[in-house]
Parts: structure tokens; C-alpha cells; sequence
């Protein structure tokens, strides 16, 4: 049953026994596009849920996607200059606000669109949604970014749509929970394509999973217990539930469910998915949706199973971006074309969503968020 949502004030959960053993933390904001003028920087305190007003702290054309370091406080950003794409590294500074760059190395023949570290923090790995690639950069002892190590080209475009899928368009890169298996869902050919981490920091093909025909996969997630992949798919505004097998790295399509009904894609001019979570807990996922300008929230069992109970308004236009607190008693919703955010209350027992009275706080074309413990 997808219940309705409802607005209430912040005093309401200061005193709440669940949210006080938390702290505040500095959480940063990445921008894209035209109005992308760089990275903002803001405090959250994870006690009340509030968000101070967000600074822009580095001048930076287009940084679209952050990560962290594993062990070492540094920030990664894809970005932009004149001649291209660009992988910056950012030390925290401990001593005051701020990042300070340590180096930037260039991307080859095209703009990042999504930046991971492996755990092990020896590379990262980017996906070129334009150019049809993915990338290698080993990171140095001090987590310094080294030139590219390895360029990967995605082929065979299914062309279901025509503008969207006329080519290769790899939009995600992440690691399974033991890092022994990279992945890049790719919008432009319906498939993840899996490659195994070799020991030397590169990669080498291991398979490749079908998503269904025109369905655009996006970004992607792991149950909490490592069985299941869960496949955002942009265009369909979908999720494929995937069986996962560790030992060999391959996965198998169950099933696949949506995030919005037909009835509700209709409503909303050209709706599409971005973003996706899981719950720490395992029993919840959340995906932001575009044009419909809403978050789907879903209850998971034990066998892979979701089922959709909330359909909760993101108080922001075209949410780009999700992402919980590291508590997950809150999440931040980034809307690129409103250029704002919004805080909600998580529920831990039932996963629903409660948007924080006053919450919204101004960055322009906002697209990614990240904390920092």
C-alpha cells in the first residue's frame, strides 16, 4: 500500500532516542552542466537532520560526481576543462573548511560521468558516458592520481532508442562487496558488463548481463548480504532483480519491477530513474525519479524481493541524486534543475520518508552528494 506523506516540523525529532547517538559531519556537494560552477561544502548534524547553508569551496567547472578514499581523507572528482575531462584529487583540510587539490590528471577522450575507488584504495575506475568507455587511474601511496592505466571501449548499442541508445553509454563504475569484480552498467547496450580486478590494478572482461531491450540501465547496488544486484534502469523506469554468484562474478536476471506505474510516468513529462540505495539495514531501497520529481521507497525480504510501500515527493525538480546519512536516519535529495536539496526523515523500522520542515538549502545544478565521517 503506498501510504501519503506528510510534512512536520524539526522540533519534532530533536529528543528522539534513535538520532542522538550521532555527530556532525562535513558533506559535499558536486555540480553539472552549464550552471556547474564548482564543489559546495555544508555541515549536517545527524542529531536533528539540519543542513547549514552550503558554501562553494573549490572553482571547479562541472565536477558531476565525487568519491572518497577508503582510508585517507581525500575527495575525487570528475570534471572538466577546456580540453576535456578531468580526474581531480582534493585533500581535506583538517584545520579549517575546504578541500585542497593535490593533483588532476586528464581523462582520455572524454567527460567522466561517475568516479568509484576500489577498496583496496589502490585505483579508482570512471565511466565516459559520451565516449563509450570506462577507465583505469592507480592511485599513489598518498592517494595521488596517476595517468590512466587502462582505457576500456563498450560496444554493440541496441538502438531500441534511437537517440539514447545509438551508441555505447557506460553510466556507473562500482565493485562488488569483495572487490574482486568490477561493474558499468551501460544505458547505451542494455547489459552490465562485469570484469574481473587483477592483482596489477587492472581489468579484465568476465561477462556480460543482459538488462531487457531498451531499458537503459543506469547505476546499480548490492543487497546487504552480497546475493542480489539491484539494476536501476533509466529509461524504463524500472529495477532488474539479479541473483549474483561471488565465485565466479556472474549474475542472472529474476525479475524485473517498476518504480513508477504507467498511471504515474504519464503524469509527468518525460520521467526517468537516477539514482538508487539500499538501506544498511538491507530491508530498504530507495530511487529517485525525474520528471515525476519523486522517490520510490521499497521494502526488501530475504530472498531479493521488493516490494514499492511509499512514493514520497522530492521537493526537488529532476533529483539527480539520493544519498543517506552514515546513520541512514536521513536523506538528502539533489535537484539539478530546482537547484536546491531536501532533507527527510528515514524511518528505521519502516523505511518511509518524512520531508524535514525547512530542510532546503540553494546550489545551483546540484548533482551528487557525499558524506563524510
Amino acid at each position: 500500500m503506498i501510504r501519503s506523506f506528510k510534512i512536520i516540523p524539526i522540533s519534532l525529532f530533536i529528543g528522539l532516542s534513535s538520532l542522538l547517538f550521532a555527530e556532525k559531519l562535513d558533506v559535499f556537494f558536486g555540480t553539472v552542466g552549464k550552471k556547474a560552477n564548482g564543489i559546495y561544502q555544508a555541515t549536517f548534524d545527524q542529531n536533528t537532520g539540519h543542513l547549514s547553508e552550503p558554501k562553494r569551496i573549490v572553482d571547479t567547472r562541472s565536477p558531476g560526481f565525487l568519491a572518497t578514499h577508503p582510508s585517507l581523507p581525500i575527495i575525487y572528482a570528475v570534471a572538466r576543462t577546456s580540453d576535456g575531462g578531468i580526474v581531480q584529487a582534493f585533500r581535506i583540510r583538517q584545520d579549517s573548511e575546504g578541500l585542497e587539490e593535490i593533483n588532476q590528471v586528464a581523462i582520455p577522450l572524454g567527460n567522466g560521468a561517475h568516479i568509484s575507488v576500489h577498496p583496496s584504495g589502490a585505483f579508482l575506475f570512471t565511466a565516459q558516458y559520451g565516449a563509450g568507455t570506462v577507465a583505469v587511474f592507480p592511485l599513489e601511496t598518498d592517494g595521488r592520481v596517476m595517468s590512466t592505466s587502462q582505457v576500456i571501449n563498450h560496444t554493440g548499442p541496441s538502438n531500441v532508442h534511437e537517440k539514447r541508445q545509438n551508441a555505447p553509454h557506460p553510466h556507473w563504475t562500482g565493485f562488488s562487496p569483495d572487490g574482486r569484480f568490477a561493474f558499468a552498467p551501460d544505458l547505451g547496450t542494455d547489459r552490465i558488463e562485469i570484469y574481473r580486478v587483477n592483482t596489477d590494478r587492472s581489468l579484465t572482461s568476465s561477462s556480460s548481463v543482459k538488462s531487457l531491450p531498451g531499458s537503459g540501465p543506469r547505476h546499480m547496488r548490492f543487497s546487504k548480504d552480497g546475493r542480489f544486484i539491484y539494476l536501476l534502469n533509466e529509461l524504463s523506469v524500472s529495477l532488474g532483480i539479479y541473483t549474483y554468484d561471488p565465485s565466479s562474478g556472474s549474475a542472472e536476471l529474476n525479475k524485473v519491477i517498476p518504480a513508477l506505474t504507467t498511471e504515474e510516468k504519464i503524469t509527468a513529462k518525460n520521467s526517468t530513474s537516477s539514482e538508487i540505495l539500499v538501506h544498511p539495514s538491507g530491508n530498504f531501497v530507495y530511487t529517485a525519479n525525474r520528471g515525476h520529481d519523486s522517490i520510490s521507497v521499497f521494502s526488501s525480504n530475504p530472498a531479493g524481493d521488493l516490494s514499492r510501500i511509499q512514493l514520497e515527493p522530492a521537493r526537488a525538480a529532476s533529483p539527480r541524486h539520493i544519498n543517506l546519512s552514515p546513520n541512514a536516519n536521513w536523506l538528502i535529495a539533489a535537484g539539478q534543475k530546482s537547484n536546491n536539496v531536501s532533507v527527510f526523515a528515514v524511518d528505521s523500522a519502516s523505511g518511509e520518508l518524512t520531508f524535514l520542515e525547512d530542510s532546503i538549502r540553494e546550489i545551483p545544478s546540484v548533482s551528487c552528494i557525499l558524506f563524510i565521517e
